[in-house]
């Protein structure tokens, strides 16, 4: 019954022949072609007669799950296609509830980088509505638009409508004549399994789009046309109450009838959905909403699975109304992982009358009460296709608002699903409410950024400095003395700072040498990733580098924007803290000056994806904290060799001169400190400028010399993109996964005292107690500096084979005052 064509009979023959209804392509494809995709039955409706039931939906008629989704993934794609990648960065993806709430996010997940919103018809207590609309033909009609984000539909971009057909149009003029009144923009994209407008339909939408002074594009994966005669909704009335009544000359399916079996009491599976995690798009769901649902699914499908029969050979996965999305990725994981059929539906409101008969795509019905407390009253909810599906277990997915004694009564969903199929489990998920919005008091204004010479040695247009000053403070202590207070737990490396290091003229000559050596490889590397970020983040990121590693490579990917698009792009450095997140008021003045989706973090290198890690969860942290959305936590970097990111300039693991020395190439700041006797809570994290360190200061000179080799690599840098932007880039934690396994080869048993990559190797020789180095036997000169302070530090320097890394620090495991080296002896550096 799952299948447009049955036995070689098209699913919507019954509704063609009794009412005369026709079915027609207009896109080049025949009438088969789209009859391959759609059924047709007959509304419990006054309002129009028939319906257009889709077989990749997911919603009425029981498909593969990986059917569904990549229909909506592939129209994702098509559109990000039509928008090119940098309009794409700015659009927000609204879908309808609530049939097309799991096509939308698919649509979403498609264009890869679009936070998702749908229109739900369940308010929620202490959300203000953003704006709703009306839909002519649909039962139910009033749709709400309860962003916990108000800003969300608030931006330009574009704006993509998804719903499952199109008909007449109303239903998308009414949600655009709605929010174009509150936040005009420029550009809108109609998404859609089919369009089935008639001519006049799409003239008056481009009437309409002319009159709006906006452009409306569409994008389906198929179109075509349903002619009616004139009295198809009388007749169609007639026809569903002769079948109602039971005097149809067929056999209707009224309500399935009970299995001869008693049936068993549901059992259940508790999720362990991740705290937090958005249920959906009512809300909003962001890209990184979406990667931690994705780093959940296998174990949350494996709870499942595990508590599924032995021999269960065909499983329905049954989602609740606008509940779509969550069910749908779970039944595709389920779909990979177990060897037996997998299929993928949802419950709904919608009336629709079933008749038990290979033409009609209705075959059967479970009607059972509502069990979410609606706010329109109570009222039936129907379950099609399911009775008569062959399947030997349900897993109904239901949130935790529709976790009500209903949902348990006697003629409630779970036992009407278990007159029908030998067992089903419920799975939970939980409701997601937004935390009300505050405002704790706080001061009137942020302090505006910092900038040099007052602060740094950078020029003031460089980069703006969300950070207090802090250099009247003495915070520096010795390193052995740092390195026991915090390995004892005593206190956290940023509560102080390290004695800057002073480089010996040996070292100077190495700086220079290394950059003389390396400065068109890092040229082409910044061209690459501030060009990737152009194209697929926003054509005017708003650079934020993770100070103070970042803050070289955020000016010139900033200078690199000048030099080859002529654009000033803002740059500003903030501070985050591994173990106690980012600057949360810098995010917050952030916001109030600039769109937060057009915030690109950027930083020096990736090591082992710690920093990464923590941005992310800080993000997700404030945003649920602080309600303001948008921050997208993937880092830009120059260089990955830890396989952390997607947007990077190299995956080379090569020496980057600005790693050799601390302030002196890096605006003459110190790294970040965060204090609570110093920083309260309405302050900028604090660092120091040390301008006495003004004649050894190098920062502005690495810049020219990197930017003195932009024209003689931005050939090469276009080639180099255009490959990129082809490949799968996304991040295996191969790095993570080599510092593992070092941290046990070598006894030390803790990461965080691993430190691969040239860059954070030459961190642990400057400002930590190293106690050996592990290099690459083929590193050659990328690691001479490496070599200089490892035998100034009386550290080994030990070469071996399989390193992904050109060489990894390793810090003192059992750290004792004076002990540094190899033996744990104290050496004079």
């Amino acid at each position: 019954m799952n299948n447009a064509v049955n036995d070689g009979v098209w699913s919507g023959s019954w509704v063609a022949e009794r009412l005369g209804v026709g079915l027609e392509g207009t896109d080049g494809r025949s009438g088969a072609d789209l009859r391959a995709m759609l059924g047709l039955a007959l509304r419990r409706n006054p309002k129009r007669a028939h319906l257009l039931v889709s077989h990749v939906l997911g919603k009425h008629v029981p498909q593969t799950p990986s059917v569904v989704y990549g229909h909506g993934v592939r129209l994702g794609r098509r559109v990000h296609a039509l928008l090119g990648p940098a309009e794409a960065a700015r659009a927000v993806v609204l879908g309808y509830a609530e049939t097309a709430t799991g096509l939308g996010h698919a649509v979403a997940d498609g264009l890869g980088t679009a936070p998702y919103l749908h229109s739900t018809r369940r308010p929620v207590a202490g959300v203000a509505p953003a704006g709703g609309f009306e839909e002519s033909h649909s039962h139910a009609t009033s749709h709400l638009l309860l962003p916990s984000d108000p800003g969300l539909l608030a931006g330009d971009g574009p704006l993509v409508l998804v719903d499952d057909e199109f008909s007449t149009g109303n239903t998308v003029l009414n949600t655009i004549r709605d929010l174009h009144a509150r936040y005009p923009r420029r550009r809108y994209v109609v998404v859609a399994l089919v369009d089935m407008r008639s001519a006049r339909d799409v003239r008056r939408l481009e009437g309409f789009a002319k009159e709006l002074g906006a452009r409306v594009d569409l994008v389906s994966a198929a179109s075509g046309v349903v002619t009616l005669p004139e009295d198809v909704l009388e007749k169609g009335q007639a026809l569903v109450a002769r079948y109602e009544s039971g005097s149809g000359p067929d056999a209707p399916a009224r309500a399935a009838r009970p299995r001869h079996v008693p049936p068993r009491a549901a059992g259940r599976v508790d999720l362990h959905w991740p705290a937090g995690l958005p249920d959906g798009g009512r809300h909003g769901f962001t890209p990184a909403h979406r990667a931690r649902l994705e780093a959940a699914l296998p174990a949350m499908a494996g709870r499942i699975s595990g508590a599924l029969p032995a021999g269960a050979g065909k499983i329905l996965v049954l989602g609740f109304e606008e509940l779509m999305y969550a069910p749908l990725r779970l039944a595709g994981e389920l779909e990979r992982v177990l060897d037996g059929e997998v299929r993928f539906s949802t419950t709904t409101r919608s009336p629709v009358l079933a008749v038990d008969d290979p033409g009609y795509a209705i075959r059967s019905r479970i009607v059972f009460p509502a069990h979410d407390e609606p706010a329109d009253g109570p009222g039936e909810r129907y379950a099609y296709n399911v009775a008569g599906g062959g399947f030997d277990a349900v897993v109904a997915v239901v949130d935790s608002a529709g976790d009500t004694p209903a949902l348990h009564a006697p003629d409630g969903l779970l036992a009407r699903l278990a007159e029908q199929v030998p067992h089903v489990l419920l799975a939970v998920v939980p409701s997601f409410v937004p935390e009300p919005p505050h405002a704790p008091e706080r001061p009137a204004m942020l302090p505006e950024p910092l900038r040099g010479p007052a602060f740094s040695s950078y020029p003031p247009d460089e980069v703006g400095w969300l950070l207090q000053d802090l250099s009247d403070v003495t915070l520096e202590a010795p390193t052995e003395e740092r390195e026991e207070a915090v390995q004892r737990g005593g206190a956290h490396y940023a509560e102080s700072l390290p004695v800057e290091y002073q480089p010996s003229a040996r070292y100077q000559e190495l700086f220079h040498t290394a950059l003389a050596a390396s400065a068109a490889r890092i040229a082409r590397a910044v061209g690459v990733v501030t060009d990737t970020v152009l194209t697929e983040r926003s054509p005017r990121p708003v650079l934020v580098s993770l100070a103070r590693a970042g803050t070289p490579v955020g000016v010139l990917m900033r200078r690199w924007a000048r030099f080859r698009h002529g654009l000033e792009l803002p740059h500003y450095a903030v501070s985050i803290v591994r173990g106690r997140g980012i600057d949360a008021n810098a995010l917050r003045w952030l916001a109030a000056h600039h769109d937060p989706r057009d915030v690109v973090f950027v930083d020096g290198w990736t090591g082992k994806g710690a920093i990464t890690r923590e941005l992310a969860k800080a993000v997700e942290e404030f945003e649920r904290k602080e309600g303001i959305g948008g921050f997208d936590p993937e880092i830009a970097v120059l260089a990955d060799p830890g396989s952390c990111v997607r947007t990077y300039g190299t995956r080379e693991d090569f020496l980057i001169p600005s790693a050799c020395l601390n302030s002196t190439v890096s605006g003459l700041i110190s790294r970040t400190v965060l204090r609570a006797d110093l920083v309260g809570p309405d302050d900028f994290h604090g660092a120091k400028f040390y301008r006495e360190l003004a004649g050894d200061d190098v920062s502005v000179a690495f810049l020219d010399a990197v930017e003195a080799r932009f024209a003689e690599v931005a050939d090469s840098v276009a080639e180099e993109v255009k490959e990129l932007l082809a490949e799968d880039r996304t991040p295996t934690w191969a790095g993570w996964r080599a510092v593992e396994r070092i941290s046990e080869e070598y006894g030390i048993h803790d990461v965080n005292l691993v430190k691969p990559g040239v860059g954070e190797t030459t961190r642990v020789l400057l400002r930590r107690v190293p106690w050996r180095i592990l290099a690459h036997k083929d590193a050659g000169a990328d690691l001479d500096h490496v070599r200089l302070l490892a035998q100034q530090r009386g550290v080994p320097v030990e070469e071996v084979d399989g390193l992904p890394y050109s060489c990894v620090g390793l810090i003192h495991p059992r750290y004792t005052r004076g002990a540094t080296g190899a033996d744990g002896k104290a050496v004079n550096v």
